[in-house]
């Protein structure tokens, strides 16, 4: 399910568009991160993948939601997997 453009052949870093949505489910010990290439397009998800968001190194503007937050990009950012079980955006 994943369409985010790789940026290396081990699919563990992936490019993420100026406008892109992050939106984290943390209701549970493992975070749910499903990724939007744009939260005005109205298109379904980019990707989705496990494990926690630790880190957003980027231009960003963060919303705290319910059962989550939203990470809103401001500029091009990469979203590199750190280990089996963590993420990181950076600029």
């Amino acid at each position: 399910m994943n369409r985010l453009a790789p940026t290396d052949e081990n699919d563990e870093e992936w490019r993420l568009p100026r406008h892109a949505y992050v939106v984290v489910y943390d209701e549970r010990e493992t975070e749910l991160l499903t990724i939007y290439d744009c939260g005005a397009a109205q298109k379904p998800p980019s990707a989705q993948v496990l494990g926690n968001l630790v880190r957003v190194k980027a231009d960003h503007e963060l919303e705290n939601t319910v059962t989550g937050y939203v990470v809103r990009m401001r500029e091009e950012a990469l979203l590199r997997k750190q280990d089996d079980d963590h993420w990181i955006i950076e600029a």
